[in-house]
């Protein structure tokens, strides 16, 4: 270990760290939390680093370090995680602050937040802006930051990770963990996709949010632990044919594992309904009923009409946009228009509309709904229509 003493002395995360940074680190090196200046150090020795930017978000830390360590290589820096970093890095180090907070360190280079994995959290949900396409992390915590929430945070950012070593000391496990972009990652960034970060998750997929040619954009990948087969092929296939018709959010690109589609703000429907004018929710209704008569005469059934709580936005022009077509399928007899007839006259949507004065009447909706599932005509479905009152 070089000799660098500090007004934080190295311990045993450091230490233990140091062994791997020795071991990987290589050009173009971040070092976040410098503290003693232990990382910088060890990595300005190593010939295959160019160069090293050493971060610390307490000043006094880095005018230490300044003073005591000499190297052409090393540049310090005050920052809070990335908040004063440009460029893009080959290596970035990171010693987090993990113990929760009920521990009652009061220090900022031993508390990492209330349950002790923010710090981290944080610092990963920003990375990937960072980090060169076969770039790596190299980071340290302690089981008590609960490993499966570190685990959930590399796989909410579409990074990998490698367990370099575990190892006991008193009452808690150290943990080395090399991370690395994931290839469906690197594949949406040579798209030119930028600025990517966690948004959601549902049963069978996660979503991102990127920047693409200055637009937002979702970005949808399967989960890893979904059993669903060819979901994601399934939706960019439908959407492919539904886009042709202006239905569904813009699809951009796409790839074996991933789709790059229009991301939609706005509100899904039952908060539209709760909170828009009665005539704007009419013509709204009309439009979805129109778009899903559409797909019947397609023979593609959607599924999930009869519960779109999810599945259908209303963006900021009072348009609405069906998402999420991973279990279409092609039908000779599609349902599309008489489940969401169903939606429309369950008790919570009958009473949001009859408070916009907006009055169903339901035996006459599901009598309408009852002869179009016999003829999906375009009388018949009209005659749905006007089961909304004027």
């Amino acid at each position: 270990m070089p000799n660098c003493k500090s007004i934080y002395e190295p311990r045993e995360d450091s230490i233990l760290l140091e062994k791997y940074v020795k071991k990987y680190a290589k050009g173009y090196v971040l070092d976040i939390g410098t503290g003693s200046g232990i990382q910088a150090i060890s990595v300005a020795k190593n010939k295959n680093v160019n160069s090293v930017l050493a971060l610390d978000v307490q000043k006094e830390v880095v005018e230490y370090c300044k003073k005591n360590i000499k190297n052409k290589k090393i540049k310090f820096l005050v920052s809070d995680l990335f908040e004063n970093v440009n460029g893009k890095f080959d290596t970035i180090i990171f010693n987090p602050p993990y113990l929760p907070e009920d521990i009652k360190v009061k220090d900022l280079t031993f508390e990492g937040g209330k349950k002790g994995y923010e710090v981290i959290e944080k610092f990963l949900n920003k990375a990937n802006n960072f980090l060169k396409t076969n770039g790596i992390i190299l980071i340290i915590f302690s089981s008590l930051t609960k490993k499966e929430k570190i685990d959930e945070f590399i796989q909410n950012n579409l990074l990998e990770s490698v367990l370099l070593d575990k190892k006991h000391i008193f009452f808690e496990d150290l943990y080395v963990y090399k991370i690395n972009k994931s290839q469906i990652l690197k594949k949406i960034e040579k798209k030119n996709v930028k600025s990517i970060k966690y948004f959601s998750k549902g049963r069978r997929g996660f979503i991102f949010v990127g920047n693409y040619k200055n637009k937002k954009v979702a970005i949808k990948t399967k989960r890893p632990d979904s059993k669903a087969i060819d979901r994601i092929k399934n939706e960019i296939n439908f959407l492919k044919i539904l886009n042709r018709k202006n239905i569904g959010p813009k699809l951009f690109f796409s790839g074996e594992d991933f789709l790059i589609y229009e991301f939609i703000d706005g509100n899904f429907i039952i908060d539209y309904l709760k909170y828009n004018e009665k005539e704007k929710i009419k013509k709204v209704l009309r439009n979805i009923f129109e778009e899903l008569f559409l797909m019947d005469k397609l023979k593609i059934n959607k599924e999930e009409m009869s519960h779109p709580q999810k599945h259908i936005i209303i963006n900021k022009k009072h348009k609405p946009v069906l998402i999420d077509f991973e279990r279409s399928h092609y039908t000779l007899k599609p349902g599309n228009v008489t489940q969401f007839s169903n939606f429309l006259i369950s008790n919570n949507i009958l009473n949001i509309l009859k408070n916009k004065k907006i009055i169903i009447n339901k035996n006459k909706i599901i009598h309408a709904a009852k002869k179009y599932k016999k003829n999906q005509t375009k009388n018949n479905f009209n005659n749905i229509l006007k089961t909304i009152n004027n």
